[in-house]
């Protein structure tokens, strides 16, 4: 019969050669990939609604974004004032085609994740103040419904993203590749400055 102090070294072996066999690759990589299979389509959909081409950002993006300014301008999208409505839009519409991709490709990876929190952040309060979902959409936290749209799902769409900025893309990245060649150039340069001569 194994002792309860085996067990635990057992246990404490298995959990320290899991952790050494998965740290630095798996959980960034999961962490990116369920951002990829849940949230990609979603917001790539939701921004190609806001072009009318590659360049040209659609009255649509003003009724999405900036609601309020565009009722003030008595339904005139060109009347809305650049500032701060129409960086507001500008930023929100092509925050969220780019912020996405660079994710998926773990490129810029903790300030893309950072980026995408606040915009998740920004669209729950549009969402709620200028929208006015109703209450069951918002849901409440620590009730028995898993399900609504605004608070339970958007805070677990949250979660993966804190982790990657926390943590990072991890070693399957273009961070990762980036930051090899950008370290072996520098120690290629300080290389070959120790081993010039000095004048």
């Amino acid at each position: 019969m194994i002792s309860a102090s085996s067990f635990i070294g057992i246990y404490r072996r298995a959990v320290h050669q899991t952790e050494t066999m998965l740290d630095g690759w798996f959980l960034g990589l999961f962490a990116r990939l369920v951002f990829l299979v849940v949230l990609l389509p979603y917001y790539i959909n939701s921004a190609l609604t806001k072009f009318d081409g590659p360049l040209s950002i659609a009255d649509s993006a003003y009724y999405q974004i900036a609601l309020p300014a565009v009722d003030a301008a008595g339904g005139d999208v060109s009347a809305v004032s650049f500032f701060p409505w129409g960086l507001m839009v500008f930023l929100g519409s092509y925050g969220e085609f780019i912020l996405p991709l660079l994710l998926v490709a773990g490129l810029f990876t903790r300030i893309a994740a950072t980026g995408m929190i606040g915009f998740i952040l920004v669209q729950t309060l549009t969402d709620i103040l200028v929208h006015n979902v109703d209450a069951t959409t918002i849901g409440a936290l620590f009730d028995r419904f898993p399900d609504s749209v605004i608070l339970d799902q958007r805070l677990l769409w949250i979660f993966p993203l804190a982790y990657l900025v926390v943590k990072g893309a991890g070693l399957l990245s273009l961070d990762k590749l980036l930051w090899t060649l950008w370290s072996n150039r520098r120690n290629t340069h300080e290389k070959s400055g120790r081993l010039s001569p000095t004048a």
